[in-house]
C-alpha cells in the first residue's frame, strides 16, 4: 500500500506550467511573434521557481500512536500525526485491512484519529498509514513514505467458569481444594496417637479419654491439607478456521466469521481467570516452534501476564510443529486447546495423560456454516471431519477428558469435576 504508484516529484501543476510555457513559446516561434513568446515567460519563471523548492516536500514521516485501550465493542482507537517540512500532506490509512480513506492534512498540524473496530482477537493491524507531501500549492509533490502498520493485541471475551476439573495428585499445601495428604484445613481425616510435632491445640480430650490405653497417652484429630492446583493451559495456533467453510485457506478474516484461534483464546483467558480466583497457578504454552511460555505463577499479577500472551498469540508460520514437549509440573491438569485437525496436538494430548496427568481436550471448532462449498468441497469436508472425529474417538478411549467450547461449556465442565482421573 502506498500513495501513488508514481514516483516523480513534479505535480500536476508543475507539469501543465512547463508545457504551457513550452507550447506558447512554441505557437510564438512558428508564428514570428516575439509578444507571444514573451506571454509564456512569466509561466516558466514560475514553474522553475516551484521545481527550486522541491526540497521542501521529501522529509515527511507519518507516526503512529496507539491510544490506551479498547471500547467494549473492539473500536481501537489510533491518534496518526505527519511531520515533516511539507506544507500539505495526502495521506491514506487503512483500518483493520479493509476500510481505505484518502486525506489532506497539515503536516505538523493537528493529529488524524483513526477509529477501526476489530473482527477478531489477537494480533490486529488497527491501522496502515503513508504519506506524500506536496508544496507550493500542490505544484511539487514528495516521494512516499514507506507504509507504517500498528499492530494492537485485542483481548478475548471472557466467559465465566465457576468450576474447573482437578487433577487426582494435588501437590501443594496451601489452597482452596481438598488434598489427600495430611496437613491443615481440611476435612477430618483420622484420629491419630500423639507424636513428636504434633500441636498441642489438636488433642481431641474425649478420643484420649476413651481410647487412650496407658497413662500419658494423647489422642490427636488430624485433618487433610488444603491445597491448590496447577493449571496448564497448551494452545494449539497451526489452524485458524472460520465459521464459514468457504474461507478456509483464503485468509479473509472478514468474512470467515469466528475463528478457531478466536474460541482459543477466549477459552484460555476464561480458563487462566477461573484457575487464578481460585487461587491456583497457571502455566501457558503455545504448541508451535519457538512458541511462548510463561511460567507457573499465581496472583493478578501473574493473570495479566498470561492474558497479555494469550492476547499476543496468533497462527503459527509454515513451521508449526514443534520439536520439544514443553515442561509440566507435576500433578497437573492440563487443558488442551485445539482443531485436532493436526496430530500433534492430540500425540502431545495421549503423551501426557500416559504420563498420568489429566487432560482435557477442548474443542474449539466453530460451529461450521458449510454454504457456497461445492459437492467437490463438501465431500473433502467429510472427509476431513471424519478423520478428525477419529482422532477425539482416540482420544477419549485414553481417558481423556472432551469439552467442546461453546455456550454449555461451564455444565460440562463441572461435570468433570465430580470425577477424579
Amino acid at each position: 500500500m502506498s500513495v501513488d504508484s508514481v514516483r516523480s516529484r513534479w505535480g500536476p501543476g508543475l507539469v501543465i506550467g512547463f508545457a504551457g510555457a513550452a507550447a506558447i513559446a512554441a505557437m510564438g516561434l512558428i508564428f514570428s511573434r516575439p509578444d507571444v513568446v514573451a506571454m509564456g515567460l512569466p509561466l516558466a519563471l514560475l514553474s522553475g521557481a516551484a521545481l527550486a523548492r522541491r526540497s521542501g516536500a521529501e522529509s515527511t514521516a507519518v507516526v503512529l500512536r496507539a491510544l490506551p485501550g479498547a471500547n467494549d465493542d473492539g473500536t481501537l482507537s489510533t491518534e496518526i500525526t505527519v511531520t515533516g517540512d511539507a506544507e500539505l500532506a495526502e495521506l491514506v490509512v487503512v483500518q483493520s485491512e479493509r476500510r481505505r480513506r484518502h486525506l489532506l492534512v497539515p503536516v505538523g498540524g493537528a493529529p488524524v484519529f483513526s477509529l477501526s473496530k476489530s473482527l477478531h482477537s489477537g494480533p490486529v493491524t488497527a491501522v496502515k498509514a503513508s504519506a506524500r507531501g506536496f508544496s507550493v500549492d500542490g505544484a511539487v509533490l514528495g516521494v512516499a513514505t514507506p507504509v507504517t502498520q500498528l499492530v494492537r493485541n485485542v483481548a478475548p471475551a471472557e466467559t465465566l467458569l465457576p468450576l474447573l476439573p482437578l487433577s487426582p495428585r494435588l501437590t501443594g499445601m496451601h489452597g482452596s481444594h481438598e488434598g489427600r495428604r495430611q496437613g491443615q484445613g481440611g476435612d477430618f481425616r483420622d484420629i491419630h496417637q500423639f507424636v513428636p510435632g504434633d500441636e498441642l491445640r489438636r488433642v481431641d480430650w474425649r478420643a484420649t479419654a476413651r481410647m487412650s490405653r496407658r497413662p500419658g497417652d494423647m489422642m490427636v484429630r488430624r485433618t487433610n491439607t488444603l491445597s491448590d492446583a496447577t493449571v496448564v493451559i497448551a494452545m494449539d495456533t497451526a489452524d485458524d478456521l472460520g465459521t464459514a467453510v468457504a474461507t478456509w485457506g483464503s485468509g479473509d478474516l472478514e468474512r470467515s466469521g469466528v475463528t478457531s484461534l478466536d474460541l482459543s483464546r477466549q477459552a484460555a483467558r476464561s480458563i487462566a481467570a477461573a484457575a487464578i480466583a481460585a487461587g491456583d497457578r497457571v502455566t501457558l504454552h503455545v504448541l508451535m516452534h519457538g512458541g511462548r511460555s510463561v511460567r507457573s505463577g499465581a496472583g493478578a499479577r501473574h493473570l495479566a501476564r498470561v492474558e497479555a500472551a494469550i492476547s499476543a498469540t496468533g497462527q503459527a508460520g509454515e513451521d508449526t510443529r514443534f520439536r520439544r514437549t514443553p515442561p509440566v509440573p507435576h500433578g497437573s491438569v492440563i487443558f488442551v486447546l485445539s482443531t485436532f485437525f493436526d496430530g500433534a496436538a492430540s500425540d502431545i494430548a495421549l503423551m501426557w495423560r500416559a504420563a498420568g496427568h489429566r487432560v482435557v481436550a477442548v474443542d474449539v471448532l466453530p460451529v461450521l456454516d458449510r454454504t457456497r462449498l461445492s459437492r467437490e468441497q463438501h465431500l473433502a469436508l467429510r472427509t476431513v471431519l471424519a478423520e478428525r472425529e477419529e482422532v477425539l474417538h482416540d482420544l477419549g478411549n485414553a481417558g481423556v477428558d472432551m469439552a467442546a467450547w461453546g455456550d454449555d461449556v461451564p455444565a460440562t465442565l463441572r461435570a468433570m469435576v465430580r470425577t477424579r482421573r
